[in-house]
């Protein structure tokens, strides 16, 4: 897997996957435009469609409706150092799914990539290089 993100100007980032692009940016108060989600927006949609894809594949498993599943993802800024923390996945099923079928959704979304990564932290290396010379 791979993205690729290029600084526009200002606050704001191109970000690429495949063919799919979307712009992150800030606030204007945090001298943005605020035409793009922010970094740890973007961070809690991820948690939060990959939630929601494994709730709703579970229920299309079980011959259920899918129609109103909701995901909201909250998340509270900690410091020392700065990140995000003590975060929250809250997903809406419709109202015919009964109990079981509730703790089946649930014992699904422990199975989504971003939540299990969260859980069990990545290593992460970093490497600052000068940007490839473009050819004429």
């Amino acid at each position: 897997m791979e993205v690729t993100v290029e600084h526009l100007g200002a606050v704001q980032f191109a970000i690429k996957a495949r063919e799919h692009s979307i712009v992150s940016d800030q606030p204007a108060e945090n001298g943005g435009f605020d035409e793009g989600m922010t970094p740890p927006e973007l961070f809690l949609s991820s948690l939060g469609s990959c939630a929601g894809f494994y709730a709703a594949q579970y229920l299309k498993k079980k011959g259920l409706a899918t129609e109103g599943t909701v995901v909201r993802v909250f998340a509270e800024k900690a410091k020392n150092p700065a990140r995000l923390d003590n975060f929250k996945i809250e997903v809406d099923v419709p109202a015919a799914v009964d109990e079981e079928h509730r703790k089946g959704v649930e014992e699904a979304v422990h199975h989504c990539l971003i939540h299990n990564t969260l859980q069990h932290p990545p290593t992460i290396t970093l490497d600052v290089k000068p940007a490839a010379m473009a050819t004429k």
